[in-house]
């Protein structure tokens, strides 16, 4: 074979299968996330137009209306933005949940044909021994 050439790769296929439940579930966490996102962004920054917890630009607040469908949605962009973050925080929440799940339930970390972990640091000082006592 020449230098630069080269064969494709064997396809090694996995001996086991996900369950279709589970991509169910995720693809649903994956759709109806925004959605929730939003309705809880949309009711925060109304109750925050509302008390005043944080100052909001006027260019966030302003509204945003479809003539054709005669909607309008108030404080679009501000709604938007809060979105942004609670998707960040609910999606980084579910990752660090999975995280401890599969760290205590998940395979082992050191397998049968793996070595033992190098130890850094000071040697461990050997315990004494004991002595027997021989009779005479």
């Amino acid at each position: 074979m020449g230098r630069y050439s080269h064969r494709p790769a064997e396809v090694k296929e996995r001996p086991y299968e996900i369950h279709p439940i589970w991509r169910g579930i995720g693809c649903i966490m994956l759709v109806i996330g925004p959605f929730m996102a939003f309705a809880a962004a949309h009711i925060l920054v109304g109750l925050d137009m509302e008390y005043g917890w944080l100052p909001v630009p006027r260019e966030m607040r302003g509204a945003f209306s479809i003539d054709a469908l005669e909607l309008t949605i108030e404080h679009l962009y501000a709604d938007l933005l809060v979105m942004a973050v609670l998707l960040l925080l609910g999606f980084g929440l579910i990752m660090v949940i999975y995280a401890i799940v599969y760290g205590m339930a998940g395979p082992k970390r050191f397998g049968p044909m793996d070595s033992p972990p190098i130890r850094y640091g000071p040697p461990r000082p050997k315990p004494p021994k004991k002595k027997s006592k021989k009779k005479r």
